[in-house]
């Protein structure tokens, strides 16, 4: 049985079409739970997130690390998974998140990413993260996990501290502590679709910029921050992956 915790912000344009292909995997609904835990938003994204969601509430920690501690609180089962409220999981997801679990000995499971928009610039930054995550997971010598494709066994996670609430570099700061705990896989086949909003708005080297600067500071910085950040939703440039379920 697996919990999936979703933050979310101010999301009403994609939550939808997240918690949509969250409810349609290729295991019954009934062997894991949907919790959206949600920053308060301005817009309809609690309304919409209660129609898939099995629980919805506002986050009580700061920022999205925090989020994601809240929603591991009040999770039911021993498997807990995150990803984002902007992000399109694959059909098989949940599948491929027992599949990973099945040997004991792992503590914490992560796969790569495929681009929600399939543009010619979206396939560079996804060949980028690929080489990334499969450098680091060949070699060990990080593991490049991602908020949006990451799962742990949720006993090992308490007894590692939980997520550091900082800005960014949490996911590798929570791996580095969980690969101590036992065993870290890479499974190629479990896929999430990303937005990549963020860099289309902000720009690709000002984005990487600014999440370096941050890491840098200690996961917090005065002069850059992600928290609460509010992102656009572009018109489409290209085709995009489960037409179906974006929001009409």
């Amino acid at each position: 049985m697996i919990s999936v915790i979703i933050p979310a912000y101010n999301e009403e344009a994609t939550i939808r079409r997240c918690l949509l292909a969250l409810s349609s995997q290729t295991v019954p609904r009934s062997s894991y739970e949907l919790i959206v835990v949600d920053g308060n938003s301005r817009d309809r994204t609690r309304e919409i997130a209660a129609e898939y969601a099995d629980l919805v509430f506002i986050q009580e920690s700061e920022r999205v690390p925090g989020a994601r501690n809240d929603g591991f609180a009040r999770a039911k089962y021993d498997i807990v998974a995150t990803t984002d409220a902007d992000s399109i999981a694959a059909p098989d997801w949940i599948e491929q998140i027992i599949s990973s679990f099945k040997d004991p000995r792992v503590v914490l499971a992560f796969g790569p990413v495929t681009a929600i928009e399939d543009t010619k610039k979206n396939r560079r930054y996804v060949l980028l993260f690929d080489i990334l995550m499969g450098f680091g997971a060949a070699t060990r010598l990080y593991y490049y996990t991602l908020g949006c494709n990451t799962i742990f066994r949720y006993k090992t996670l308490k007894q590692a501290g939980f997520y550091k609430v900082m800005d960014a570099g949490d996911d590798l700061e929570v791996a580095t502590r969980m690969r101590k705990e036992g065993k870290v896989v890479f499974n190629s086949s479990m896929k999430v679709g990303f937005d990549f909003r963020r860099y289309e708005q902000y720009g690709f080297w000002q984005t990487i910029f600014e999440w370096y600067w941050i890491v840098l500071s200690g996961g917090v910085s005065k002069k850059f921050t992600y928290t609460k950040k509010e992102y656009k939703t572009p018109k489409s440039n290209g085709k995009i992956m489960h037409p179906e379920l974006q929001e009409k």
